[in-house]
């Protein structure tokens, strides 16, 4: 009987642990730059799964926003013939058509199933790119821009095969 139990806890707990083991985390994450404006900026995210079939089969117009990533700005930043005011924004993309997207942010809050207004979007300067390889899990950061934005600070968002860039400076 004695054999029998421990053989029972020992397959319970290899059963429990390979489901733990098999779970897929999401990783809650946050970076924060200082701008050369001598504003912070924080990018605060979910390492959810890319899911590029999300982004292909979305209409023309939409935002695109994976659990809703958030940049909060402590001053007013200016991004060419952009001037983002400070506060905290949800970080997305508008789909303007196939593989031709734009970095946007909207003030505050994007309710889950809810339609952003989006007359009150911030639209920066965007380039995307797809030969930065593929990112298995979404990635946010803010970094030095190269090519066009050579000199600029930019927000990357990394999903799947799509690498977008826009213009923080």
């Amino acid at each position: 009987m004695k054999k029998l139990a421990v053989l029972s806890l020992t397959l319970g707990l290899a059963i429990a642990g390979a489901t733990w083991v098999g779970a897929h985390p999401h990783i809650n994450k946050s970076v924060t730059a200082k701008l050369p404006s001598g504003a912070d900026a924080t990018v605060t995210y979910v390492t959810v799964p890319s899911n590029e079939d999300y982004a292909t089969r979305a209409a023309a117009g939409a935002f695109l926003n994976a659990r809703g990533p958030r940049l909060k700005l402590s001053a007013e930043v200016k991004a060419g013939n952009v001037t983002i005011p400070a506060g905290e924004y949800t970080i997305g993309a508008i789909k303007n058509g196939d593989k031709d997207f734009t970095m946007a942010l909207y003030p505050g809050a994007v309710q889950r199933g809810v339609a952003p207004d989006m007359s009150k979007m911030v639209k920066l300067e965007s380039q995307l790119n797809t030969t930065h390889g593929k990112a298995e899990h979404l990635t946010i950061d803010i970094s030095p821009g190269s090519g066009k934005f050579e000199g600029k600070v930019v927000l990357i968002m990394h999903f799947g095969t799509l690498f977008l860039e826009g213009a923080l400076s």
